[in-house]
């Protein structure tokens, strides 16, 4: 099979993923064998490929947001056929035993196993996965408009509900990527005024186009304070001015796995008055199964830019440097 192969971590200008061609997987007991026909891809991605992320697996395939064909099935699998549709996302696997994976929270599971992250993901013709966390993909989408729902999506989701947002409040969104453009169709749906500071003039137009009553750069100041606020940028020096932003009360989810230093904070300015500052961590297969149940009736509608496998590196390239409206795709061939 075809494959972009990360050997060793550099920066994406480099080009560091491979074109390479590897035996196909075969799937173990319990496993469902994939054939990739999308995968988006993720700022988790371009972290990982420029060792922002330590690298836990080298050689590792990247990939994470994957929408296939069964192709084979292994001994015991029940829940999946020869030919079904089905989703895989950034949550490979967890223990199953342990405090976390018992009461519900089984995205920080210390166990826990990440697609194209511990294991070899969806930058390829072909994947496995246990057939436990795998999703059935609603008929609603289509394969590319499917794909982003299950990591900008689902982490979206996550962190709209970690922020605390009710239907009818007033929320911030700093950066308008993949997963932001995603979570504000869920949160105008809720009824909910979103506010969007963004830097790309194109992710303005486009925040506006899905509802937002306002959109601007993150330095400048919106015409309200904010209920709640989710970082989706990596920026730690957005945290203390989007904390200033808030009302009392208010919380500010950081919905990134990485994130540059964040300035010290003032306590009356920044905290006092009953603000919250919590992290998102990974999501559950719960949040998925609800994202994509939402999503379907809605209906959100991902934008999307689609690139051929062999350009992995130039899609990422473009997304770091926020030339992608909406969520980049690989078609797999």
């Amino acid at each position: 099979m075809k494959a972009m192969v990360l050997s060793s971590p550099a920066p994406i200008d480099t080009e560091p993923l491979a074109y390479t061609e590897l035996p196909v997987p075969e799937p173990g007991s319990g496993e469902i064998l994939v054939r990739v026909l999308i995968c988006g891809i993720c700022h988790t991605d371009l972290h990982t490929v420029e060792g922002e992320l330590p690298l836990v697996k080298r050689p590792i395939i990247p990939g994470h947001q994957i929408i296939g064909i069964v192709e084979k099935i292994g001994t015991k699998v029940k829940r999946f056929k020869v030919d079904d549709r089905v989703g895989m996302a950034w949550l490979h696997r967890t223990c199953g035993e342990c405090v976390y994976c018992t009461s519900g929270r089984e995205n920080l599971c210390a166990n826990a196993l990440f697609t194209g992250y511990h294991v070899d993901g969806g930058y390829a013709q072909y994947t496995k996965i246990n057939e436990d966390f795998a999703y059935t993909i609603p008929d609603d989408f289509t394969d590319k408009e499917a794909a982003p729902l299950l990591c900008a999506g689902i982490i979206g989701f996550r962190a709209l509900r970690l922020s605390e947002i009710r239907p009818g409040q007033r929320l911030a969104l700093y950066g308008f990527g993949a997963s932001a453009h995603i979570a504000i169709q869920v949160a105008v749906y809720w009824g909910c005024e979103v506010y969007v500071f963004t830097r790309s003039r194109e992710h303005q137009e486009l925040a506006l186009a899905l509802g937002a009553v306002w959109s601007g750069k993150p330095a400048e100041t919106a015409p309200e304070k904010q209920d709640s606020a989710i970082i989706f940028a990596p920026a730690g020096e957005i945290v203390p001015f989007a904390l200033a932003q808030l009302d009392k009360g208010g919380t500010c989810a950081l919905a990134g796995i990485y994130m540059t230093p964040i300035p010290a904070l003032d306590y009356d300015k920044h905290l006092y008055h009953e603000r919250t500052l919590r992290s998102v961590t990974a999501s559950t297969r719960q949040d998925g199964e609800e994202l994509l149940a939402i999503a379907a009736v809605i209906p959100i509608k991902p934008a999307t830019t689609e690139f051929p496998l062999i350009d992995a590196n130039r899609a990422l390239k473009l997304m770091k440097e926020s030339r992608i409206n909406g969520a980049g795709v690989l078609k797999i061939e």
